[in-house]
């Protein structure tokens, strides 16, 4: 059975994906929900925490890493087709907003790189977006096209591309963030496709809860 939380009556649709092998009611435990609840309970947002497979994706070393990213890419699936259509009709919205913490960025930034014209926003926390240590040198396609790092340069299609440019995207890292690299070298690929983004370091902060609490409600305001 596929979990899901959701936390408000109206707004803009976000849909969170929670971090590194956690569950559908990380956000909520952790407080996340709490630190938005002002815009949640005004009706500018509505929450959508899915459930993650990271465990049987990703993490899974008990199949072949050719199998990993077919399971993630069922969990795409469901994400694409269930999760953001339900969203859609819940707020009467054409898009949804999506968003991550650490490997949640990951998961947002693929999706989003992915199906351009079903995102509006694209807000990742301390994200990295490079997923070939999971697998342990295999390459195919399917690693290639899910690999925002290998793929983003070599985008050429004008729709998709058009698409990317119309999506409002923050990267925010803390300046002693283990992924502060990661955001601000991804930050220099959406330049080099003349993306808009605003890549966003918090002085003094780590990758860790305090600083996302910090965030998530600074950037959903600006939805």
């Amino acid at each position: 059975m596929f979990e899901m939380l959701a936390f408000g009556h109206a707004g803009t649709p976000v849909v969170l994906f929670p971090t590194s092998r956690a569950r559908y009611y990380e956000y909520k435990d952790f407080r996340l929900i709490d630190a938005a609840a002002p815009l949640v309970d005004a009706g500018r947002v509505k929450l959508y925490c899915p459930d993650g497979i990271d465990s049987e994706s990703w993490y899974n070393e008990g199949i072949h890493p050719a199998d990993r990213v077919k399971t993630h890419l069922a969990y795409e699936n469901v994400i694409v087709r269930q999760v953001f259509e339900h969203a859609r009709a819940d707020t009467g919205r054409a898009r949804v907003a999506v968003g991550g913490c650490s490997f949640g960025g990951y998961h947002a930034m693929n999706v989003a790189l992915r199906h351009p014209d079903q995102v509006s926003h694209l807000i990742s926390m301390s994200g990295a977006f490079d997923i070939r240590q999971f697998l342990h040198g295999y390459y195919d396609d399917n690693v290639y096209f899910n690999n925002p790092v290998d793929y983003l340069p070599r985008l050429e299609d004008p729709w998709h591309l058009h698409h990317l440019r119309q999506m409002g995207i923050v990267l925010g890292a803390g300046e002693w963030d283990v992924c502060l690299e990661a955001s601000a070298g991804f930050s220099r690929l959406l330049d080099a496709k003349s993306v808009p983004h605003w890549l966003d370091v918090w002085r003094w902060a780590k990758h860790d809860w305090p600083l996302w609490r910090d965030m998530f409600p600074r950037y959903l305001d600006k939805l």
